[in-house]
Parts: C-alpha cells; structure tokens; sequence
C-alpha cells in the first residue's frame, strides 16, 4: 500500500482555491459526514457530472473509508471515470486506501481534503 498522501496545509502560503463544482462536493462530503456523526465524509464527481457521497463505515464484518464508499456507488451507478473527489475529515492526510480507490478511475482527478469546518486543507493531484 503506497504512503498515505498528504495534502498540503494552508500555513504562511495563500488559501488554496477550487472550482465552485469542486466546492460543491466538499458541500456533500460535509453533508454525509453530519448525517451520521461519522469520521470523515467524500463525495465525488463522475464522467457525466453526476455526484455521490458517502461517509466512513465500520462494521464488524466490513470496513471502508468514506472515499471508497463514494467511487464505490459511483462505479456501481455505471461510473467509468471521475473528475473529482473531495474527502472531509479530521486527519490531516488523506489515506491510502481511499486515494488508491480514486486513482482506480483516474490518475489526474483532484483529490481536496478538507477539515470539517469545510476548510480546505489541500489537493492530492497524484
């Protein structure tokens, strides 16, 4: 499993900006994150524009990151490929499995990490 990548934090450089699309999937990640009071939430943006969301689960028999949770509705509603993906979560990485899953429908698909505040934290691009 590669090391988990990290996102930048914002410090002594300027806030680092994203599309009003990719804000719209931080909107989501929080969105799902809230609904159940889980770890971390991620949404993500397919080929045709359409968005899914997901938030972390742990389950005895089952265990998935929020982001693999969104690529996998994602694939299972006919996704082939993704634009974007945004995670929220308290970590200040993003972890592997979940940019792994990404990285399984694109290689250059943004991937912005955002704090729960919806602040963003930065952007794996790799």
């Amino acid at each position: 499993m590669p090391e988990s990548p990290s996102a930048t934090p914002a410090g002594s450089e300027p806030e680092p900006q994203i599309s009003a699309e990719d804000s719209k999937l931080v909107v989501l990640a929080r969105s799902a994150r809230a609904r159940i009071g889980a770890a971390e939430g991620a949404a993500v943006r397919d080929q045709d524009g359409r968005t899914y969301a997901g938030a972390n689960v742990a389950l005895p028999s089952l265990t998935l990151t929020a982001l693999q949770l969104a690529v996998a509705s994602a694939v299972a509603s006919g996704a082939t490929r993704l634009e974007a993906a945004a995670v929220v979560t308290e970590a200040s990485t993003l972890d592997g499995a979940g940019h792994a899953v990404v990285r399984d429908l694109a290689t250059d698909a943004p991937v912005h990490v955002a704090a729960p505040d919806g602040k963003l934290l930065g952007t794996v691009r790799q």
